[in-house]
């Protein structure tokens, strides 16, 4: 369980779902690229897990509470590792967008799909891997640094009032894991 005190290991336990989910998903980009047909439920799921828990979830605390509160102590809006981790986030949602085009067009046959679901996978992973390592050893320590004790309370709260607005999240995300991990890891 996160110390109360520190506000970003709830966030850092969620990046290791996250991270569980990349490395299905390199593995259907592998299984792709030597030929396998794409697994359209699995890489469906994907989308869905990444949309609700990797951008809704996840994101959106990071985006709405963590980074707010960072910009409100003094961190500045442009030119900041804020500002890096939200381009990275749209990022993300670019690569995101391209897999699930990819996906809708393979099964009519449209040239180059194929290759287009690999490249999005793997591009989306290997820019949430980087981001997930800075976010966990430069921008969270540094959170914990210039984040006033007086506040983390107030943060913690906010943290779980949005996960009360979608209490199954976490859970439904696991499970999902746990369906396609060849060994349940949950």
């Amino acid at each position: 369980m996160a110390n109360a005190q520190n506000v970003t290991d709830r966030l850092m336990d969620e990046h290791q779902v996250i991270l569980r989910m990349l490395d299905l998903l390199e593995a259907q980009a592998h299984a792709v690229e030597r030929g396998a047909e794409p697994d359209a439920e699995f890489l469906t799921a994907a989308i869905d897990f990444v949309r609700r828990f990797a951008d809704r979830f996840h994101h959106a605390k990071e985006e709405d509470i963590l980074f707010a509160a960072l910009l409100a102590n003094g961190m500045p809006a442009e030119h900041s590792p804020v500002a890096a981790m939200l381009m990275e986030h749209e990022q993300g949602r670019q690569f995101l967008r391209g897999l699930e085009g990819a996906l809708s067009a393979h099964p009519s046959g449209g040239p180059g799909q194929r290759e287009r679901i690999v490249e999005n996978a793997r591009g989306y992973c290997a820019l949430l891997r980087d981001h997930i390592d800075k976010e966990d050893h430069i921008l969270y320590p540094l959170a914990e640094r210039i984040l006033p004790a007086t506040g983390r309370e107030g943060l913690l709260a906010a943290y779980a009032a949005a996960e009360a607005q979608a209490p199954s999240v976490l859970e439904a995300a696991r499970e999902l894991l746990c369906r396609y991990e060849p060994s349940s890891a949950a």
